[in-house]
């Protein structure tokens, strides 16, 4: 049984392969080919068991799971004061949506799940990514469980920690000391001359990672809505670089609303590092043309796993449709909403803390119940 058709949600050409569409690259813009959304009707929240093999039929897989118990991270109540204040009138309730907790310690499980159970079903004995780390690792341990090979192209920059996980996973990791463009130049060389199944994005500009692995993160707005079943989510935010989580948590929600099963969408709030926020900057955009078109300088900070020239355009979409925004923080923001964290017991990578950094600003209106998906541990970047 073959995979369902994948189409591109901008233009409606139909798609071929992983690169995105070919069309809309043409024009400057990555747009991921996402298959058909799925009909939830008939299904109850309370019934949901989580993760992304939970409901049968909602992913694109034709064959078995592959699966590490992934799903199901807990959400964590944070003080939105500091200790010893009292909250200022009319705040509201922010949670940390923990995807730590998931088996290799990132949100990234999700996407490998499913991504892996798509290469066994295509016949595939080798999959890729290219990877500042926790997809790497994921991919790594996801293709383990699967019996399949797995190389990781990756850089210098990676933390040890991260670089001892991929390797203790039996992937064969490939070290690239150029830009992250010529990395993944050379990924989609062993794609296209290898046969390799890609995992993650490689074309230029990014389109974001294999659609079929991408639709593992609609199981985040499956078990946010379910858990604060009868409450209104008034934001979700999510540190945001080529959008895949971000598109994908949206495409959840969508689905949800369209079966009955929630009252309301929540806004997407995309979080960015100052130093890389195409999204950010595409939105002070008047024009939803010149928003497709924005590129920025991406510059190195400390959420070394984000970053990107152009925001991607399924993140956009879904922008768009919850009437979402987009914020940018500094490093000293950052690394001080990572010092907070570890007061209230969390070791979080910047790249995580980036979502909660954001969600304690003014994007968010007092007396909103919010969530921040915290998408990795912090405790990789500790070893070494």
């Amino acid at each position: 049984m073959a995979p369902p058709p994948l189409h591109c949600p901008r233009c409606g050409s139909p798609a071929e392969g992983f690169e995105g569409c070919r069309s809309c690259a043409s024009e400057g813009i990555g747009v991921n080919t996402p298959p058909p959304l799925v009909d939830l009707t008939g299904h109850h929240l309370a019934a949901y068991p989580g993760g992304p093999w939970g409901w049968p039929g909602t992913l694109p897989t034709t064959g078995p799971p592959v699966t590490l118990g992934e799903g199901n991270t807990p959400n964590i109540r944070l003080r939105r004061e500091l200790p010893g204040s009292q909250p200022p009138a009319g705040t509201g309730e922010l949670w940390l949506k923990y995807e730590g907790g998931n088996p290799t310690g990132s949100h990234k499980d999700r996407a490998m799940a499913a991504g892996v159970a798509a290469a066994v079903a295509a016949g595939a004995g080798t999959v890729v990514a290219a990877s500042s780390g926790n997809a790497g690792a994921a991919a790594a341990a996801y293709a383990a469980r699967a019996g399949l090979r797995c190389v990781v192209f990756t850089n210098e920059q990676v933390p040890a920690g991260l670089r001892a996980q991929i390797d203790a996973l039996g992937a064969e990791r490939v070290v690239h000391r150029g830009s992250s463009a010529e990395r993944n130049a050379a990924m989609a060389q062993s794609v296209a001359e290898r046969g390799w199944y890609p995992l993650t994005s490689y074309s230029s500009p990014s389109s974001g990672g294999n659609p079929y692995a991408n639709e593992g993160y609609k199981s985040v707005a499956y078990e946010l809505a379910r858990d604060f079943a009868g409450r209104a989510i008034g934001a979700v935010v999510v540190p945001t670089s080529r959008a895949d989580l971000l598109a994908g948590i949206g495409r959840g929600f969508r689905e949800l609303a369209a079966a009955g099963l929630v009252a309301q969408v929540p806004r997407l709030v995309a979080a960015e590092p100052a130093r890389s926020a195409p999204f950010t900057a595409a939105l002070r955009c008047a024009d939803r043309a010149d928003q497709e078109l924005t590129r920025v300088t991406d510059r190195p900070s400390v959420a070394f796993s984000l970053g990107e020239e152009r925001p991607c355009w399924q993140g956009l979409d879904a922008l768009w449709r919850s009437r979402g925004t987009a914020v940018a923080v500094t490093d000293d923001a950052i690394m001080a909403e990572c010092r907070r964290l570890a007061a209230e017991g969390l070791i979080m990578e910047p790249s995580s803390a980036v979502a909660v950094a954001v969600a304690r600003g003014p994007a968010v209106a007092p007396g909103e119940l919010v969530v921040a998906v915290g998408t990795a541990t912090g405790l990789k970047g500790l070893v070494g």
